[in-house]
């Protein structure tokens, strides 16, 4: 990630109202502790070093603890810096609906995560689908579909809103905060 992208990501998320913090893997907990409200629920993260399992979130997102949860926290796949977006992949544990349902999402994001415009999150869905089918010369085979997420993705942008009732409405379908936190690659 260039200071340059890191630094429109930091202004785009500023003018969608999205709060968001840096962090490295050792301070990961005390930046969660203080991002969170409880009760949490949350999805296992993928980065080396870095759990849910010493902090107050509960990472087993069952029904009745979604329901009961004020704050889903998930991984994001990657980030789109001059949109101030997430990429979040839906996947059998439970990204979706975590960050969804809760009135607050955080997200979490490896900066080296981090892609410029929205032409590059295109290419980079681009590859990721097709790894997950099997193809391209890494990938080592697989079947259809690979991790079951069938090549979809959410792009989220700032809370979720409405207008239909004639006044802009937040977290009218989905979450009416959110924050990322952005893990500092070593």
């Amino acid at each position: 990630m260039s200071a340059d992208v890191a630094e429109e990501f930091a202004a785009s998320l500023r003018d969608l109202g999205v709060s968001w913090s840096r962090t490295t893997r050792e301070g990961f907990e005390e930046t969660v502790a203080d991002a969170v409200e409880p009760p949490a629920v949350g999805t296992e993260l993928p980065f080396e070093g870095v759990s849910l399992a010493e902090t107050d979130v509960t990472a087993d997102p069952t029904p009745a603890r979604l329901d009961a949860a004020t704050t889903g926290v998930t991984a994001a796949a990657f980030a789109i810096a001059d949109y101030g977006s997430v990429v979040l992949r839906p996947d059998e544990s439970g990204t979706e609906p975590v960050s969804l349902y809760p009135e607050r999402h955080v997200a979490v994001l490896a900066a080296s995560d981090l892609v410029a415009d929205m032409p590059a999150a295109f290419d980079r869905l681009a590859e990721a689908v097709e790894r997950e089918r099997g193809g391209g010369a890494e990938s080592g085979g697989g079947t259809e579909g690979g991790d079951g997420t069938g090549g979809d993705a959410i792009i989220a942008t700032r809370p979720s809103a409405t207008a239909d009732m004639g006044a802009l409405v937040t977290g009218a379908h989905g979450p009416k905060t959110v924050h990322v936190i952005v893990l500092e690659d070593e």
